[in-house]
């Protein structure tokens, strides 16, 4: 369920990479909804919200490395909400490693392509979507204390 769901998210995010810059202009907002949504493609060696644009290979390493964490961990996993959970961070992570690995100026050092605006946010992407959406949802589970395996904590009442 994992490496079915993160296979997904990699590839929708892929495909609409390869949309907005078939379709978009770098640098040129399309509005889509108003002011609400806009389509800005831009190139992106940081982070979320363009952190660590001087890091970008330590980025790459660090994604790498939470990739290969959850790799791991999605053989422990016994829990629908957790199999989703890790699904959308690995498909989020391993959709921006591609483009860190394939990308210019080249491998490690590639540009994530953000193209979806929100007002008064930063510029992002479908993978960017999967990582916040999964960071939530393993917030939520560990404060309920559920564990991979689909128990619950014990906790003292």
């Amino acid at each position: 369920m994992v490496l079915a769901l993160a296979a997904g998210w990699v590839a929708l995010d892929q495909v609409t990479k390869l949309w907005a810059e078939r379709t978009l202009v770098q640098g040129e907002p399309v509005q889509v909804i108003g002011d609400l949504l806009r389509w800005h493609l831009i190139y992106n060696s940081g982070a979320a919200f363009s952190l660590g644009t001087s890091i970008t290979p330590v980025l790459t390493v660090v994604a790498t490395l939470i990739s290969v964490v959850v790799l791991w961990q999605a053989c422990r996993v016994r829990s629908l909400v957790w199999a989703v959970a890790l699904g959308l961070l690995l498909g989020g992570a391993v959709g921006n490693l591609v483009d860190r690995y394939l990308r210019e100026p080249g491998p490690a050092f590639g540009h994530v392509v953000d193209f979806i605006r929100l007002p008064n946010f930063a510029i992002f992407n479908v993978a960017d979507i999967g990582v916040t959406s999964a960071a939530v949802l393993i917030a939520l589970l560990a404060l309920r204390g559920y564990r991979l395996d689909g128990t619950r904590e014990e906790r003292d009442r």
